[in-house]
C-alpha cells in the first residue's frame, strides 16, 4: 500500500491542528507556510475532512480550521480512510489462493492496527530520538 501525497499532507494538517489544539482556529496559510506546502492544495484536503467532522471551520479574519475533538480521539486511520479511502494493500479475490489470500488479510490487518492505535496526540507528541533508522521498501 502506497500513501499518497493527499495522506501525507493530510496528515500534516492535522497534526499541524493538533499541536495547536485549544488555541483556537489556525489558517491553511499559516500551515503551508510553516511545512513549506501549497495552501491551494491544502484547501483542496480540507473539504473531505471537514465533511467528514475531523475538522470544523470558523469564518471571519482570524478564522481558520480547528480539530472537532480531542487529538487523542482521532487516528491516522481516521483520517487516511478518508482521504486515501480503504485501507488495503491488495484486492482480495474470492478465486485466490488460501496462501495469498491470508497474506493479503494478514498485511491488511497489520496496516490496519498501525494505523488505528496511532492517535493524532501520538504523533503531535512524538519526539525524534535521532537513533532510528527509516528504511523504504518497495513491493
Amino acid at each position: 500500500m502506497k500513501i499518497s501525497t493527499k495522506g501525507r499532507y493530510g496528515l500534516t494538517i492535522m497534526m499541524a491542528l493538533a499541536k495547536k489544539y485549544g488555541e483556537g482556529p489556525t489558517s491553511l496559510k499559516s500551515i503551508a507556510k510553516d511545512y513549506d506546502l501549497s495552501e491551494h492544495y491544502l484547501e483542496q484536503l480540507i473539504a473531505p475532512l471537514r465533511n467528514a467532522t475531523l475538522v470544523k471551520s470558523v469564518r471571519g479574519a482570524y478564522g481558520g480550521y480547528m480539530l472537532s475533538k480531542p487529538p487523542a480521539n482521532i487516528t491516522a486511520g481516521d483520517i487516511i480512510r478518508v482521504l486515501e479511502g480503504p485501507i488495503s494493500p491488495v484486492e482480495v479475490m474470492d478465486d485466490e489462493e488460501p496462501a495469498k489470500r491470508d497474506l493479503w488479510i494478514k498485511i491488511r490487518d497489520a496496516v490496519k492496527e498501525v494505523l488505528d492505535s496511532t492517535t493524532l496526540e501520538d504523533l503531535a507528541n512524538y519526539e525524534d530520538k535521532g537513533d532510528q533508522e527509516y528504511y523504504m521498501f518497495y513491493i
